[in-house]
């Protein structure tokens, strides 16, 4: 009984450091990358730094859904590029249009998925493409507040939501887990 008391103890930590070693690799990574060298001195300071920062600031641990669907990852990343070019323009075109004011709203847009680091990466996703900017998070009901431009009337203001929505999507499509995959279509087909 002790014995495997210990064993799933063990499996337990195994797990646990298994799941948190990309975060500590990004660690390291992000110490290296803030120096600008990629020494072995460097690369060693970044373990001792990421091991100090993980002990010290403890916060809950992330769980990763272990699943990566590469071909939805492509079709973010290739989406993700697109809108970056047309995001750019239209703002471009925006601030040169002497014409008439591009027009602002904050949006409240409700997220579908209960998991913090799909709201992350949403968050940044739609902050990252020009023209929307993330304002204010409510973790609890899961809303992402976003400061868009080029917002004049409904119609635009609910093509925004759906914007952001869509993005959700493309996420959970890429790294989210088969349950969050299948609540997402499930909730489009009754939708449609």
């Amino acid at each position: 009984m002790m014995r495997e008391r210990r064993r799933a103890a063990k499996r337990n930590a195994a797990t646990a450091l298994w799941r948190q070693l990309p975060f500590f690799v990004w660690l390291v990574a992000l110490w290296m990358l803030l120096w600008g060298q990629f020494t072995v001195l460097a690369a060693l300071t970044g373990i001792v730094v990421a091991l100090f920062v993980t002990r010290i600031f403890r916060l809950p641990p992330v769980e990763l859904s272990g699943r990566v669907n590469v071909w939805w990852g492509v079709v973010f990343f290739l989406e993700f590029l697109l809108s970056l070019v047309k995001g750019s323009l239209l703002v471009a075109w925006q601030v040169v249009d002497p014409r008439r004011q591009p027009g602002a709203a904050i949006i409240a847009v409700p997220l579908r998925t209960d998991d913090d680091l799909i709201m992350t990466h949403v968050a940044v996703t739609a902050s990252l493409i020009p023209g929307s900017l993330i304002v204010d998070i409510d973790r609890d009901r899961r809303i992402l507040y976003v400061h868009a431009i080029g917002v004049r009337n409904q119609e635009q203001l609910d093509h925004q939501r759906r914007s952001i929505q869509h993005w959700e999507e493309r996420i959970v499509r890429a790294v989210g887990s088969k349950e969050q995959a299948h609540q997402l279509s499930d909730l489009r087909r009754g939708r449609s």
